[in-house]
């Protein structure tokens, strides 16, 4: 009989679709960008973030700061924009915002996937 293939993680609990460097935080740029609809993916999304970083490559940790630095950015200026709601500045932050997010995650997501570490994680803007 033939054995299973190795588990390179060394961990029977990670699945072998997760054992890729890549796969977990493209997880987390998808949880981010479905998040913009409805705010509790991107919760589950930095949760995931801030697990998997620790034991990651040190260029997929460039990803994962940069992962977390946009969840507390982006929830940072989505409160701001809901307190200047009634003054009606808050219309005009809140739309940037998500779509300041979604650019981040596109970029991001692009860099992953040519195999290279975000160049500017601790960036506040792109």
């Amino acid at each position: 009989m033939s054995d299973p293939a190795p588990n390179p993680t060394g961990d029977p609990a990670v699945p072998p679709a997760l054992q890729d460097d890549k796969t977990m935080p493209m997880v987390v740029y998808g949880l981010y960008l479905i998040g913009l609809f409805n705010g509790l993916t991107a919760v589950v999304g930095v949760i995931l973030a801030y697990a998997s970083k620790a034991a990651a490559p040190e260029w997929i940790q460039s990803h994962y700061v940069f992962q977390i630095r946009t969840f507390w950015l982006s929830l940072l200026f989505a409160v701001i924009g809901c307190v200047l709601l009634p003054v009606g500045i808050g219309f005009v932050i809140l739309p940037a915002v998500g779509i300041w997010m979604a650019v981040r995650c596109i970029l991001g997501l692009s860099w992953l996937l040519k195999g290279q570490p975000y160049p500017t994680p601790r960036n506040w803007m792109i």
